[in-house]
Formats: C-alpha cells, sequence, structure tokens
C-alpha cells in the first residue's frame, strides 16, 4: 500500500488525481504544532467552563454538591469530596494544557476525569466523550508541540547538559 504523503512526489499533476494529490500534500503540511496547540486550547475551554459552573465566587456551590449527590452519585466517593475534586480538576488542568505545563499529565488527569464521566455519569454521551479523548490523546500521544512550556523548559534543560 502506498503512503499517502508518497503521492505528492509522484510526479502526477494533471487531471483529478493530480488535484487529490496536491490536496493530500497540503493537508500533510498542517503542523503538528498548530494541531497540538489546538487540541490543548479547546479541551482546556470544555474543561474550565464545566468548572465554572460548579462555583459561587471562590467556593463550591452547594448545588454543585448537590449535583454531585442526587445526579452523578459517583461510587467510592463522598459527593462533597467529588465535587471539590472535579472543580479542582476543571480549573487547574485545563490551566496547564492552556500554558503547555505538564501537558501530558493534565491531558491524562482530564482523560481520566472523561472515562469517570463516561462510565458512571452520562454513558449515552460516548460520542462527544470520544472527541474530547481523541483530543486529550493527541496530546498524550504527540506532546503540546513546540508553542509549549514544556518545549521551552525541555530545550532549556538540554542545552545545559
Amino acid at each position: 500500500m502506498t503512503h499517502p504523503a508518497s503521492f505528492a512526489h509522484s510526479g502526477q499533476s494533471h487531471g483529478i488525481t493530480g488535484l487529490v494529490h496536491r490536496l493530500i500534500a497540503a493537508l500533510n503540511s498542517i503542523p503538528q504544532d498548530a494541531i497540538a496547540l489546538a487540541a490543548r486550547i479547546f479541551i482546556a475551554a470544555i474543561f474550565w467552563q464545566s468548572g465554572q459552573t460548579k462555583l459561587e465566587g471562590w467556593h463550591v456551590s452547594d448545588s454543585a454538591i448537590e449535583l454531585f449527590r442526587e445526579e452523578y452519585r459517583l461510587p467510592l466517593l463522598d459527593p462533597v469530596l467529588a465535587a471539590h475534586l472535579a472543580t479542582l480538576g476543571e480549573h487547574l488542568f485545563p490551566l496547564l494544557l492552556v500554558a503547555g505545563l505538564a501537558s501530558r499529565f493534565a491531558a491524562l488527569a482530564l482523560l481520566g476525569m472523561t472515562a469517570v464521566i463516561q462510565l458512571f455519569v452520562y454513558p449515552d454521551a460516548w460520542p462527544t466523550h470520544g472527541v474530547w479523548a481523541v483530543a486529550l490523546l493527541v496530546i498524550v500521544a504527540r506532546g503540546p508541540g513546540r508553542l509549549s512550556l514544556d518545549h521551552l523548559l525541555a530545550r532549556n534543560m538540554l542545552s545545559r547538559g
């Protein structure tokens, strides 16, 4: 089987085949750094916004705790503790992702939260959670890209020694 990237170099530039080859070449040139940045920002926004709905000022709201008590009903976790942990995670990990700091760790943590939501809270929302998981897996598997503090720190550490 021919790799799609090889079409761009096959010398075919006429008609529909040439158009398809040029399109594939153009798509192959999308920078991974841009994909990683988009994955980080967009998934961070989803979790940040969810975390914001759980706050009243600087405190977890009573309605958020009630939501964990009556609707979410997570096994093994007290609803008060679960509401506080979820609210903390929905704020801390998105901030880390946007900054590109400890990105893979933050993405893994949010992937874990996504799994809990899927398995115990909203099992019928698998298409949405699948999209979240894919964005998070891009970060876990490929890293945050060069537009991140992780990249700057790694480059700085390598230059020292």
